[in-house]
């Protein structure tokens, strides 16, 4: 009886060395293109988060110093809301917050030209102004919030000055994906 030389592998055979060896390539590269990408992912989705919550305890210190009908103060410290520093100022109750949450909380740089206690009138209205700039490592993405006087209006957007520079109301533009 002949052998015949056949070029298909039966069903007890494996892959040769260099076909695993390629293989194990090709999966480390698009684990690390993964990596890479969810890591930058993360870092908007931490900077989006601050950036809401920045925005809601501005919306909770409106809310408690009308529903309480006596002025209050916020301030803004690198870990987020918190009671005044000062004694002057009643604390808004339920509006000191941090600026991160969740499971994963990286750093969220934040730089602002806001007094050092933000007040709110007893009807709710805002009588300091100022502007946010924050920014995570991971992420080119700057994200702003700018309050304009007299009646407190907050507009979020897109940060275009320079980094590491005071904060600059001019500087933050509309971004269409908010």
């Amino acid at each position: 009886m002949t052998r015949r030389f056949t070029a298909s592998r039966g069903p007890a055979q494996g892959f040769s060395l260099p076909e695993l060896l390629v293989g194990v390539t090709v999966l480390l590269l698009l684990a690390g293109l993964a990596i890479q990408a969810g890591g930058e992912s993360m870092a908007r989705q931490r900077l989006e988060v601050a950036t809401r919550r920045l925005v809601l305890g501005i919306e909770r210190g409106r809310a408690a110093a009308e529903r309480h009908g006596r002025p209050c103060g916020l301030s803004l410290a690198p870990e987020g809301w918190q009671a005044p520093l000062s004694g002057s100022l009643a604390g808004c109750e339920q509006a000191a917050m941090p600026l991160g949450e969740g499971v994963e909380n990286g750093t969220i740089e934040l730089s602002h030209n806001l007094p050092d206690t933000l007040r709110f009138s007893s009807n709710g209205l805002v009588l300091d102004g100022g502007t946010v700039v924050l920014s995570s490592a991971g992420t080119e993405l700057r994200r702003c919030l700018v309050m304009a006087l007299p009646l407190g209006v907050v507009r979020v957007g897109r940060y275009g000055g320079a980094p590491g520079g005071r904060p600059d109301s001019s500087a933050c533009s509309p971004d269409p994906t908010l």
